[in-house]
């Protein structure tokens, strides 16, 4: 989750979609150095290959610190013997070795450079160990602004949580922070204070009870992880599970929640199987049955931890008791367990390369809250609930940001990129095509980085339709395409304005009454017609503007 739905209360619904989560960037941000290094792959990261990650971190709530190590284990490409790790301020690397030796290493702001002695042989597999440390950045206003949330429960316990999309998981620990490479297994050791649990990603292996009255949890995820995934959520945490029966056999559920919200975790907590049940049905399995599913109550409102999907909605339906999309539709289901949840779909079993295609996470996430909808509610549920989503639109830049200096695009790319993926799947007119569509990508592109270009060539191969310049306009351009149409003696005009060169995307209208499937382009193009008050109205389920000229 990152940027539609913050926490700021403004006066309208447009506004308080635009500047949520801090995902807009004024037009005259000029990107430095230290975004390069953050959003590019560089020689230092591309000449080798993440496979495995343990990281071992003591959390001390007393002083803010996190410390610890984590192992790097990789796979040469490219003989080269420099190495970047990144680990943002004021968190610091304190050592770092491989077989035995230690290592010299630079720092260049939030990125290392470790020199590496060894001959780093082609195909050859390697360790190295990063011992680090220090006070994290604390969130600000998470997720948003992200970092580590120290808080306290009402009985006075700790509540701490990690929240780091955009900003990097490289806020609190070492890594390749990077979405292009995802690590394909590893180990999450977190020592707390023994009266705490911490909860973090995949299955827990073990507990392990430490002479000095601490608790070691160790967790490991035997599936690809996008570094942002990995969390840690510590608190005085009880469990619950079920099993749900999914399309690949038993899917085990678990919930963890503060001792005093059990019994409203055990209610509210009922639209898992039912998100389960409908975004199988459109999506295809859930992709890490593996590493379980669980729901882990946190101190900020909510993030798409894979396999450790974080809750703090409120137990109440809606964002936080409320619709965004003032149908109504929004208030028959809690919006973070399904959204959140609806990410382990797109953004953690099909992850983008680049930050700047962040639309691939959430457009496709946010139209799954209309298919949740349609799903349980017929399908004019489903689309009153994402044209409704339509007034936080506004146009304002881009969806796609600037490429490799991990910089994010409009946060347009929540509404506007689910409505038109609503219109896409209008055009293609189909629905049993359009379900295969969806269930074809997580498929296709299973546990895989992609970039816009993959998914745009899938899509334009499977509804059969050039689609390009579709997704030139929706996502590269602020503009939405205008029909402008006249009627002149027995005739009706048309033709695409506000328009990408050379747009032609169909579109349905009632003329006269009748459905017609028009194919304006840029120019005029002339129909015949026998009425003698004709009139044109647009299918609303197309994100598009009309204007008629001839009034």
């Amino acid at each position: 989750m990152k940027n539609y739905f913050g926490g700021i209360f403004v006066a309208f619904l447009v506004s308080f979609t635009a500047n949520a989560q801090g995902l807009l960037k004024k037009s005259e941000t000029v990107f430095t150095h230290q975004d390069t290094l953050r959003g590019s792959i560089t020689k230092e990261r591309a000449w080798w290959d993440l496979k495995y990650y343990h990281l071992d971190v003591k959390v001390n709530p007393a002083e803010k610190t996190i410390t610890g190590s984590n192992t790097v284990r990789y796979t040469v490409l490219t003989a080269y013997n420099k190495m970047q790790i990144d680990l943002q301020e004021p968190m610091q690397i304190y050592k770092v070795t491989q077989d035995g030796k230690e290592l010299k290493f630079e720092r260049d702001g939030n990125a290392f450079f470790i020199e590496l002695i060894a001959d780093q042989k082609v195909g050859e597999t390697k360790e190295v160990v990063i011992s680090f440390g220090g006070k994290p950045k604390e969130a600000v206003r998470p997720p948003w602004d992200g970092g580590i949330t120290w808080k306290k429960d009402k009985n006075g316990k700790d509540f701490i949580a990690s929240s780091c999309q955009g900003l990097g998981a490289s806020v609190w620990w070492p890594n390749k922070d990077h979405m292009y490479d995802e690590v394909e297994n590893m180990l999450i050791s977190v020592n707390v204070p023994g009266h705490l649990t911490d909860v973090s990603n995949g299955r827990l292996q073990s507990v392990k009870k430490q002479k000095d009255g601490t608790k070691t949890f160790n967790w490991y995820v035997s599936n690809p992880i996008n570094n942002y995934g990995v969390n840690i959520n510590v608190g005085d945490y009880v469990n619950f599970s079920e099993k749900y029966k999914g399309e690949k056999g038993d899917l085990d559920c678990n919930y963890y929640v503060l001792r005093d919200n059990l019994a409203l975790a055990k209610e509210q907590f009922k639209d898992v199987p039912r998100m389960l049940k409908a975004l199988e049905n459109w999506f295809g399995p859930y992709p890490f049955y593996e590493d379980s599913y669980k729901l882990v109550e946190a101190p900020y409102l909510g993030m798409e931890h894979q396999s450790s999907v974080t809750y703090g909605n409120g137990y109440k339906n809606g964002y936080l008791g409320r619709d965004l999309s003032g149908t109504g539709w929004g208030l028959k289901f809690d919006f973070i367990i399904i959204h959140e949840s609806g990410h382990e779909w797109f953004a953690n079993n099909i992850t983008n390369v680049d930050i700047a295609d962040m639309w691939i996470h959430e457009s496709f996430t946010n139209y799954s809250e209309s298919l949740f909808l349609e799903y349980h509610y017929g399908k004019e549920a489903g689309a009153e609930y994402v044209r409704g989503c339509r007034k936080g639109i506004q146009n304002d830049k881009p969806i796609i940001g600037t490429y490799n200096v991990n910089s994010e695009g409009s946060g347009d790319m929540y509404p506007k990129g689910a409505n038109m993926l609503h219109t896409i799947r209008q055009i293609l007119n189909d629905d049993a095509k359009w379900k295969s569509i969806l269930r074809g990508l997580n498929s296709t592109f299973y546990h895989q980085t992609v970039t816009t270009k993959q998914i745009e060539d899938y899509m334009s191969a499977q509804v059969g339709i050039d689609l390009s310049k579709v997704f030139d306009q929706y996502l590269r351009t602020s503009k939405i395409p205008t029909l402008e149409y006249y009627f002149k003696d027995g005739y009706v005009g048309y033709r695409w304005t506000n328009a990408v060169p050379k747009f032609d995307m169909p579109v349905k209208v009632k003329l006269n009454g009748a459905d017609v499937l028009l194919k304006p382009t840029g120019t005029w193009k002339v129909d015949k017609i026998t009425s003698e008050k004709p009139t044109l109205e647009v299918d609303k389920d197309f994100y598009v503007a009309s204007f008629n000229i001839t009034e």
